[in-house]
């Protein structure tokens, strides 16, 4: 009796440490994981605070001196200077204007142009597939090379205008598009839209995909037209899709720069000037490096003032 006593004992005390043992080498494990993914992460955070980080802590202290590209001198405080010198530039404030004219023309035909193609190409027929690429194809190309043939079309005897010459008989000729103020921008709209809406379209059908078909036949079942279709179990069922399209469109618009850089040069006129290439001229051609800085500093509030409500206004309730 007392030897079985004993042994129920033992065995009561031995199932505790074998319980913690594995509870030790299962936290070691979690710590090793753990470990591991720091590791893995660290070149990432140490690339972003390298590019992203610094850069922008850089652009809000230099916006506040007068620091020179390539100046013997070094750069003192100057305040709210170059602030204050920002918002009476004319050229500032004109750039202002050009990006807001094209954000509020693009985003909305864009993203809408983007909806129609994946509609278009979200069908199982024959031949999609070779649709969905050539509607990417221009994605995919750099936006330099787009510029530069695009540039020659826009010439005064380009393809334009030889088919506007064409098609009226010599009776209208065409302008000189990007060297001409009242038809620059829009000039520039037009080819941000083709080159891009592609890339949207591929958003826009990601999003068509996750809908279940069910709800589509439960739909039919009921007598809903395509229209009741689209209303009622399409749109709703692209509400996270959509705000994301807003929010990447919008920054993208605001942040035009590569084709007035190989086009226009922020002519004619400053017809086409934007922040960013202003901020970019400044600093690199005028070699202003502060007032650059005060510029991008001010960009970067903008653009997160305008995005901050875009998630506010699109947020689930």
């Amino acid at each position: 009796m007392s030897s079985n006593t004993s042994m129920a004992s033992a065995v009561k005390s031995h199932v505790p440490a074998r319980a913690s043992g594995s509870q030790k080498s299962r936290s070691r494990r979690d710590r090793q994981k753990n470990l591991m993914g720091y590791a893995l992460l660290t070149p990432a955070i140490l690339l972003l605070v390298l590019f992203v980080v610094i850069p922008a802590i850089l652009a809000f202290v230099l916006g506040f001196t007068n620091a020179r590209l390539i100046s013997p001198n070094p750069p003192e405080l100057v305040g709210f200077t170059n602030f204050t010198r920002l918002f009476a530039d004319p050229v500032f404030l004109r750039s202002l204007t050009n990006v807001a004219f094209f954000a509020v023309i693009v985003v909305p035909v864009q993203s809408g142009l983007a909806l129609i193609l994946a509609l278009l190409v979200n069908t199982k027929i024959r031949g999609t597939t070779f649709f969905r690429t050539i509607y990417f194809f221009p994605v995919v190309t750099s936006m330099v090379v787009v510029s530069l043939l695009w540039m020659f079309l826009y010439r005064r005897d380009g393809l334009f205008n030889v088919i506007i010459d064409k098609i009226t008989f010599g009776i209208i000729q065409g302008p000189d598009w990007i060297n001409d103020p009242t038809t620059a921008m829009p000039s520039i709209i037009v080819l941000s839209i083709w080159q891009a809406v592609g890339f949207h379209m591929i958003i826009w059908l990601s999003g068509l995909q996750t809908i279940s078909e069910e709800l589509y036949e439960a739909a039919r079942l009921d007598g809903a037209s395509r229209g009741q279709l689209f209303r009622y179990v399409t749109w709703p069922g692209l509400t996270a899709t959509r705000n994301l399209i807003l929010v990447t469109i919008t920054i993208q618009a605001l942040s035009l720069f590569t084709q007035i850089d190989v086009m226009t040069k922020g002519g004619p006129l400053n017809a086409t000037s934007t922040v960013v290439f202003q901020a970019v001229r400044t600093g690199f051609t005028q070699q202003e490096t502060g007032y650059a800085s005060a510029i991008s500093a001010v960009f970067f509030l903008i653009v997160l003032i305008i995005s901050s409500i875009q998630r506010f206004a699109t947020r689930e309730k």
